[in-house]
């Protein structure tokens, strides 16, 4: 448990780093859409690569397409809530990224946990991948709530929790790892794909366009360019 617990901590990490590092300086809104292009870039990958072909292989299609469903009405139902209680008169954008980080790490943190459990080898390369991918959410909503006005103390506090409550999930998924079947598995592999997908489209890349400009395309591509090779190297 205490490997689980470990790994739990370095993969969600980066949500908190993201904070802290919206908080250290100012950031131009072109920086932003940037930072958050190559974080589009890098979570299209791991919807494709780690999350729905993996689930596809670990539990099969019908397993991921449930999955993908529930993920996505439950990515789009929370952020409806968010909106109506007034998430979207400041810092709409950004409370939306972190529902959708807390939608997609849940299930990310609880599959890892389950896998290591199961007495699976943790790739480093992988990590990374998740790493990377959190990192931009956690930026860019993070300054996004800090220009609606929201005070440092709140936007350190909301992200420690996503933080810890990611970890958790960690240690919960290596808790039912016994009880987990591979359909269980690639189910909740559909659902952080599902909630990623409908957040993506609905929030992260209309963002990245209207903050980075012309260039967030290609900073796009970077971003998948590079997940892409640390899953292949995972």
């Amino acid at each position: 448990m205490t490997k689980i617990l470990l790994w739990g901590v370095v993969s969600a990490s980066s949500l908190l780093l993201g904070a802290l590092l919206a908080l250290a300086r100012d950031w131009h809104r072109p920086t932003i859409g940037r930072i958050l292009a190559f974080g589009a870039g890098a979570l299209i990958a791991s919807v494709s690569l780690e999350l729905a072909e993996e689930g596809v292989n670990t539990g099969g299609a019908v397993a991921v397409g449930v999955g993908l469903a529930l993920g996505a009405v439950a990515y789009f139902t929370a952020n409806r809530v968010v909106e109506r209680r007034g998430g979207g008169s400041g810092g709409g954008s950004g409370a939306a990224l972190t529902v959708g980080a807390l939608l997609d790490g849940i299930p990310e943190q609880v599959v890892l946990g389950v896998g290591l459990a199961a007495g699976g080898e943790i790739s480093l390369a992988l990590v990374v991948a998740i790493f990377v991918s959190n990192l931009p959410e956690a930026i860019g909503s993070s300054a996004d709530l800090l220009r609606a006005g929201k005070t440092r103390r709140h936007v350190l506090t909301q992200w420690s929790v996503v933080t810890v409550v990611c970890i958790l999930a960690t240690v919960v998924g290596g808790l039912l790892a016994e009880l987990a079947t591979p359909g269980m598995t690639a189910g909740v592999q559909g659902f952080a794909a599902g909630a990623l997908l409908v957040m993506l489209i609905d929030t992260m890349i209309p963002e990245a366009r209207e903050q980075g400009g012309e260039t967030a395309g290609l900073v796009t591509v970077v971003g998948f360019a590079l997940a892409c090779g640390l899953s292949l190297l995972s």
